[in-house]
């Protein structure tokens, strides 16, 4: 950590060069002698990563940024200060604190976090921040986080853990044994430390398969932004043995959608099944990742399409979790049919159909774009159909 970065004019010339070319910089340099042009590129290009995904950071004076892959590996402000509500209490441990931001947020509902970090740097620059953030009840501990609270006497309300993904892993089916900290064969030393333990995960991560690797899970939350998935949270309590709830949530910029189930129920689930009606749904992300297809038919009072289809209708509307839509035509699969319609730009989607949205393109010479949309999917008498809609 190179604490002449945080002179005036070189703070200055940061923010004025935010804008400019990274490729003009290193050909035009600088003229600081205490501190590189590398150095200084190095902190335009961080601070440029988080304008959207940390503006707390970006706007506040005399931060510090790391190398800008400790940006792009940390959690983003709308899904840490989400995460942040779900866990509450007296003392949290963030074991794998990185760049800090799910511990500034746990500041602001736990009375005392504790940050560690194993990268001494990293956990330096943390500590920077936290003053310029007005953050004093942060402990920032530059050592090995799951080493050190098992070496000590101390306990606390919740264990927080970030494992990333061994890059020796890549391409290979993705387990919590194959992360570092590697958490499974651990979790019984570390209920020794605390009775409620928080992972976050990639939304890589299956599931069914993380819950075969886990204990004692009494929650799983799936939380998407702006409809894309970005990471799942696993809730553990010391001794849990009951049904699992699945709280899904897709962050959008004025709401939040929000769907919660129970696994046991989901098996338990029959839904209904119609053929399409005048209103067509197409869940969000998070409940495409979770699943719940049929308590959603359950509890919103829609059909099904086709148990695989994933998309649902009803003749009334109903505030939906997702994409709603009219449906506008109704026809069967086939080239006469769909060159009858004369549709040169429509936005394709498929569901439980045996050709890709590419192959559709081609084949029929639909463009990408408009305001038509169009639905190839199955029914459930496992007939192909066209579904042409206008969104609501």
């Amino acid at each position: 950590m190179n604490l002449k970065i945080l002179n005036t004019e070189i703070q200055a010339f940061i923010n004025d060069n935010l804008s400019v070319e990274i490729s003009r910089l290193l050909l035009k340099g600088t003229n600081f002698n205490q501190v590189t042009t590398r150095e200084i590129i190095e902190q335009i290009e961080a601070k440029l990563k988080c304008k959207k995904k940390l503006p707390t950071w970006y706007a506040t004076k005399n931060i510090y940024f790391p190398n800008k892959l400790n940006i792009e590996q940390t959690s983003s402000e709308v899904t840490a200060q989400y995460k942040s509500l779900h866990l509450k209490g007296h003392t949290i441990a963030d074991l794998t604190g990185g760049f800090g931001v799910d511990s500034y947020y746990f500041s602001k509902h736990f009375k005392s976090v504790t940050h560690f970090e194993i990268d001494k740097n990293l956990s330096e620059i943390v500590t920077h921040n936290n003053t310029q953030l007005k953050i004093e009840n942060v402990t920032c501990v530059p050592k090995n986080g799951i080493e050190s609270i098992l070496d000590s006497e101390d306990k606390y309300d919740w264990i927080y853990i970030d494992p990333s993904r061994r890059h020796d892993s890549k391409g290979k089916v993705f387990f919590l044994k194959d992360c570092l900290p590697e958490v499974p064969s651990r979790l019984k030393k570390l209920f020794g430390k605390t009775e409620n333990i928080a992972i976050k995960t990639s939304p890589l991560l299956d599931i069914s398969a993380g819950i075969n690797e886990l204990k004692n899970v009494h929650t799983i939350h799936v939380v998407a932004v702006k409809n894309e998935v970005k990471e799942l949270l696993w809730i553990l309590k010391n001794g849990f043995k009951g049904d699992i709830s699945i709280e899904t949530v897709n962050i959008k910029a004025d709401a939040q959608e929000v769907f919660n189930f129970n696994l046991k129920s989901e098996s338990q689930s029959t839904p209904s099944y119609e053929n399409p009606l005048k209103y067509l749904y197409e869940p969000n992300s998070a409940i495409l990742k979770a699943g719940g297809f049929n308590r959603l038919a359950e509890q919103l009072e829609v059909f099904k399409l086709h148990q695989h289809s994933h998309l649902y209708t009803s003749n009334d509307l109903v505030a939906f979790p997702g994409r709603e839509f009219k449906i506008e035509q109704i026809i069967p699969y086939n080239k006469k049919s769909v060159k009858s319609l004369k549709i040169t730009q429509a936005n394709i989607t498929t569901r439980n159909f045996p050709e890709n949205v590419q192959q559709l393109r081609k084949k029929f010479g639909i463009k990408d774009g408009g305001n038509t949309y169009i639905f190839f999917t199955t029914n459930y008498s496992n007939k192909r159909i066209v579904l042409v809609c206008s969104k609501l």
